[in-house]
């Protein structure tokens, strides 16, 4: 790769960099080239981007971005493989388990994941990002909690509305 490729490529990666709000890095070293290919057709289907980078370009790109990403340095050693991924921050976690157990393979080993701007290191925080929850489940939580109250109070006025009603029926049929 020329002086001029690797410039374009390093820009062309800070700008992935900059427009997915989640990436992970892992490293998928020791993999056949048919298992790099299988985990590249479960990335396509998951709508997850994934690609084999350079370090020092992932180091590179991630200084031009104008984000400290200084966290995840430590973790760009051996080789990478970068995860972008736009919606559902736990899916790149979910994807390397499963991969991980269907192949029962020892690799992809997660490195390192910035997720919301939250820097995880190491592969023991992959439990961690699989219990992670969408924006979306997350919206959901709130709106269930937030309705809950009211189904109640909804509930015990219908409930007491028909006590009250009963009340005064047997109070009017006291008084006749």
């Amino acid at each position: 790769m020329t002086k001029d490729q690797k410039i374009a490529h390093v820009q062309e990666l800070a700008e992935k960099f900059k427009s997915f709000p989640h990436f992970y890095i892992a490293d998928t070293g020791g993999l056949t080239v048919a298992q790099v290919n299988s985990l590249r057709a479960k990335c396509f289907e998951a709508n997850i981007e994934m690609r084999v980078v350079k370090n020092t370009l992932i180091r590179k790109a991630l200084e031009q971005t104008g984000e400290d990403y200084s966290g995840l340095y430590s973790a760009l050693k051996q080789t990478s493989a970068v995860f972008f991924i736009k919606e559902n921050p736990n899916k790149p976690a979910k994807l390397i388990k499963e991969y991980r157990t269907a192949g029962k393979t020892e690799k992809p080993v997660l490195k390192g994941a910035f997720v919301e701007s939250s820097v995880f290191l190491g592969d023991a925080s992959l439990e961690q990002l699989i219990a992670l929850k969408s924006k979306e489940e997350l919206i959901g939580d709130i709106i269930g909690l937030l309705q809950s109250p009211a189904k109640n109070v909804i509930s015990g006025l219908k409930s007491g509305g028909g006590k009250l009603a009963g009340i005064l029926k047997t109070l009017s049929e006291k008084q006749q």
